[in-house]
């Protein structure tokens, strides 16, 4: 957005008159009375309940299936499987692997086999054992190595993979990488793993379907309505024209919420067929082996530094455990290479990936998609170089940020970077400097950095359509309702719609209505992940509005013949000479609609093309980049391994703070979330069982495990987003973890390189240093793996 396009609705001193103050959230009330309706919350008249067999079976084929006994039951009004539902589907075009009930083959324990709906739960659930299914068990794969060691097609997972539960390889080279290492000073290889966790939402998956003899409705907790639409109109062979999604409220999502899911499709079928509304909830167990969290991964990092730490080259490999579904796997393979180029300089760029199918719930996105693993990874091992080099963690740093308004050496385009600020505020805040290598024994202090994006450059079925969509109608009275297709996941997305559009048109927020998520009467918007709302829908509403606000301000200047520019409209009021009382908003609006017609206008934003060439290249383009870095202060007890993060000192560079509370807010919730991810939360798998699929046994922080978090809120004003502003809902997860680790490595000398971090991986590391030998827990080999030749690509 250019000067010319400064926003409207400027106060008498030129500031934003709502933007960059705090505001309660739109619907933050009725939360707090528990008035917001959920999908578990709705029933409607004759509704069903709808439960779901699942395989035992971590990897079997289904040889004898028999559902028929299920329909004696008194209550139960129908039954369905794989052969009712045959048409696979994914989230990802490549990726077409799923089926809502699996058809002859089940690949992991919990996978669908069968579907009953009942007059009530109890039956249905009881229905369940009646149903008759005959198992021939296969081979599991329940880790990296075991899927890279099948070498035939054997007991393959998917029939396509490339070479026995190979799902994706990539290979992209980034300059000269013989001459990259050549001028280095000094070159380290790591190895490091980041174990897989799951989002723990608080709300447990839920849909609700309806179909009324013409039209069939879906209410279900997604991220994502605008690809579930496509996902049903493909498996259900209906016209998506008869076909309605709404997004309920969601109870959490972090991304676990944005694949199509088979509880979706269930009900939507048993709804077809009984002629009833028809409700599943999956039980928290069953979200545990639903997933799409974190994935497992395995990297090792090369990477040559001159004497003062400039990056000289760096190969990085990732090795990637995607569980039994493609998901948006071969997305995030990419992304555990993209980004590594766009805090630090990287003059010459190797990076290699491998993602297997294995036989457990697949992965997919989690808050950070694909980038907390090898962030931690390089950070880390950013920590062992300074020490090497007899340089300070933060000056490493601070002398090597990569410069605005550049293209990495992997084609991705750094407009504003605010990396540096970030830095320096949390080390003057903690003492860094003076406390580093100062403190006593058992107490550290570590540094760690981050970036992510503001929304993908290019949708998921590339196309060239809008990426976001927003209609705003103003009413006789003045109310203003503004439509669009993103969903609030909690992170308060339609707060932002409200917040854009009350500044642009001059009203109060209490006279904005926010109607969103609903196929049936919202512009279409690719949904809520990738950090893409604010900037994707903020810049759509500022282009539906301004229109709006030009016919508003028209019609008075006609009526009362005084000049535009000595009319302003702020607070529902239009003034003249900036202090004039001349009439309400809705005054304004009836003379507008005398003059236009209805008054109603829409906005689209579809983002910069950018990014290389090469296959791959769009995955890691976005608008802008968001910055992050982090402090934390630990305290290790030598005896026993136990540890506590005192402190975390977190900036995070916004761009600009549409609303300082809500971007605080979110920021210390991916503190929140970080620390979980590296003191304690881990998807870990017993005999293809998951061993702690409840939340008494997922460990995670309560309020009493989390520390104080200072919060900064680094403005640089980027010029893509709606009035300077960068994402601020996953980039403040990344610092925390490996400033964890390299905190407790100061406090106590030992390493840790993987996640999550226990305390007896500390004891056992602090025993090793005891003996004298290499104080280190982590792996220490990866798979010897055939990578592709590289693609290799000159740097921009």
């Amino acid at each position: 957005m250019s000067e010319t396009d400064a926003p409207r609705g400027l106060s008498k001193d030129g500031e934003l008159n709502v933007i960059g103050k705090s505001h309660l959230k739109v619907e933050g009330l009725r939360k707090a009375k528990g008035e917001t309706i959920y999908a578990d919350d709705l029933f409607l008249p004759r509704m069903a309940y709808a439960k779901i067999l699942r395989s035992p079976h971590p990897h079997a084929r289904i040889v004898y299936l028999d559902a028929t006994p299920a329909l004696a039951r008194p209550g139960v009004l129908a039954v369905i499987t794989g052969k009712d539902l045959p048409i696979k589907y994914g989230i990802l075009p490549v990726s077409q692997d799923e089926e809502a009930l699996c058809v002859d083959k089940v690949r992991l324990v919990g996978d669908p086999v069968a579907a009953v709906a009942a007059l009530d739960e109890e039956t249905a659930v009881a229905a369940l054992q009646d149903i008759i299914v005959e198992y021939e068990p296969l081979p599991g794969f329940m880790s990296i190595e075991e899927s890279l060691a099948l070498d035939d097609d054997t007991y393959q997972i998917h029939e396509y993979a490339e070479k026995g539960n190979i799902h994706k390889h990539v290979s992209l080279e980034f300059g000269d990488m013989a001459a990259g290492f050549a001028a280095a000073d000094h070159i380290r290889e790591d190895i490091f793993y980041y174990e897989g966790n799951t989002h723990l939402a608080l709300e447990q998956h839920a849909a609700v379907a309806a179909f009324d003899g013409r039209h069939l409705t879906l209410w279900s907790s997604t991220q994502t309505p605008h690809y579930v639409h496509r996902a049903l109109e493909k498996v259900l062979q209906m016209p998506r024209g008869r076909i309605r999604v709404i997004a309920t409220p969601n109870g959490g999502g972090f991304g676990g919420k944005t694949d199509p899911f088979p509880h979706e499709m269930i009900v939507c079928k048993l709804a077809l067929l009984t002629g009833r509304p028809v409700k599943c909830t999956l039980t928290r167990e069953e979200v545990f082996y639903a997933h799409r969290g974190r994935h497992p991964v395995l990297m090792w990092v090369k990477t040559g530094v001159k004497k003062d730490g400039a990056i000289t080259a760096m190969h990085f490999r990732s090795y990637l455990d995607g569980g039994a579904y493609g998901s948006y796997g071969v997305a995030s393979t990419y992304y555990t290479g993209a980004l590594q180029t766009v805090t630090y300089p990287i003059a010459n760029y190797k990076f290699e990936a491998i993602r297997v199918f294995t036989n457990k719930p697949p992965c997919g996105p989690k808050r950070g998609h694909g980038t907390p693993q090898p962030r931690f990874a390089v950070e880390v091992q950013l920590d062992k170089l300074a020490e090497e080099l007899g340089l300070n963690p933060a000056d490493l740093r601070l002398n090597h940020i990569h410069p605005p308004h550049t293209l990495t050496a992997n084609h991705l385009t750094v407009t504003t970077i605010g990396l540096k600020e970030c830095i320096e505020k949390v080390v003057a805040a903690s003492a860094f400097r003076h406390k580093f290598g100062s403190l006593p024994a058992g107490k550290g202090i570590g540094l760690g950095c981050g970036s992510y994006l503001s929304g993908a450059g290019l949708p998921i079925y590339w196309n060239k359509m809008p990426h976001s969509g927003v209609q705003i109608k103003i009413d006789r009275g003045g109310g203003v309702t503004v439509f669009c297709g993103s969903t609030d996941i909690g992170q308060g997305s339609d707060s932002v719609l409200a917040y854009v559009a009350a500044e642009e048109l001059g009203v109060a927020l209490d006279d904005i209505t926010v109607v969103a998520g609903d196929t049936a009467l919202t512009p279409v918007d690719l949904g809520s992940y990738s950090s893409r709302v604010t900037l994707m829908t903020g810049n759509a509403t500022i282009a539906a509005a301004r229109p709006l606000y030009a016919k508003l301000i028209t019609a008075v200047s006609e009526k009362l013949n005084i000049p535009l520019e000595l009319l302003t409209i702020r607070d529902g009021i239009v003034y003249g000479q900036e202090v004039e009382h001349l009439m309400t908003f809705a005054e304004a609006a009836e003379l507008a609609e005398i003059k236009y017609g209805t008054l109603g206008s829409v906005g689209s934003y579809t983002p910069p093309r950018r990014g290389g060439k090469f296959k791959g290249a769009g995955v890691g383009p976005s608008p802008n980049y968001s910055y992050s870095a982090c402090v934390a202060e630990v305290t290790v007890d030598p005896e026993t391994g136990l540890y506590t993060v005192d402190k975390l000192w977190l900036a995070h560079d916004i761009g600009r703070a549409l609303n300082p509370m809500l971007v605080i807010g979110q920021v210390e919730g991916s503190a929140y979330m970080g620390l979980g991810e590296v003191m304690m939360e881990e998807q870990t798998f017993r005999g293809g069982l998951h061993k702690i699929p409840s939340l008494l046994d997922y460990k995670s922080l309560t309020a009493l495990d989390m520390p104080e978090v200072e919060t900064f809120l680094i403005e640089t004003h980027d010029p893509e987003g709606p009035y300077g502003a960068k994402e601020a809902g996953q980039g403040p997860l990344l610092p925390v973890m490996p400033a964890v680790a390299n905190a407790i490595y100061n406090a106590v000398g030992v390493r840790i390189d993987e996640v999550p971090i226990h305390p007896e991986k500390v004891l056992a590391a602090l025993e090793r240093k005891a003996r004298g030998v290499d104080p280190r827990v982590g792996p220490t080999t990866v798979p010897q793996v055939e990578f592709p030749e590289p693609m290799v690509q000159p740097r921009p």
